[in-house]
């Protein structure tokens, strides 16, 4: 018996939110400052981007419980320190500088985090081959 045989059939990660106080605001951090491309916006105040194949759903919390920051989201990048130095220059916050996370057996993984226009952590990663 396979493993999708006894689960639902999930494939991959269709969508996830992103909680904004603006959406215009966020939509325009996710655009022009990460470079994401935007797929549509629909009523009433929702913005939806690409990212390799994920959606991001940005939207405002209809209801108290459903307002907090999101989870950390991990962009994975060719070369941080490049990356890094862009948003940097764009006025991004960042909580760190580049730095490496773990040694792999053919890579380093290296990661470095920094919070959105909404406030939500965000992160960088890649894997720099040895």
């Amino acid at each position: 018996m396979s493993a999708t045989a006894t689960g639902i059939g999930i494939t991959r990660l269709g969508q996830i939110a992103i909680n904004t106080k603006d959406v215009e605001r966020a939509a325009a951090f996710y655009q022009d400052v990460l470079g994401l491309k935007l797929l549509f916006k629909a009523p009433p105040g929702l913005a939806f981007f690409d990212c390799g194949g994920v959606r991001l759903m940005l939207d405002r919390a209809e209801k108290p419980e459903f307002d907090h920051p999101s989870s950390v989201l991990y962009f994975a990048v060719p070369d941080i320190r490049a990356a890094y130095g862009k948003l940097k220059e764009s006025g991004v916050p960042f909580e760190d500088e580049p730095h490496m996370i773990a040694k792999m057996p053919t890579h380093d993984l290296w990661m470095t985090f920094f919070r959105d226009s909404e406030g939500n952590l965000l992160a960088l990663m890649s894997e720099v081959a040895r």
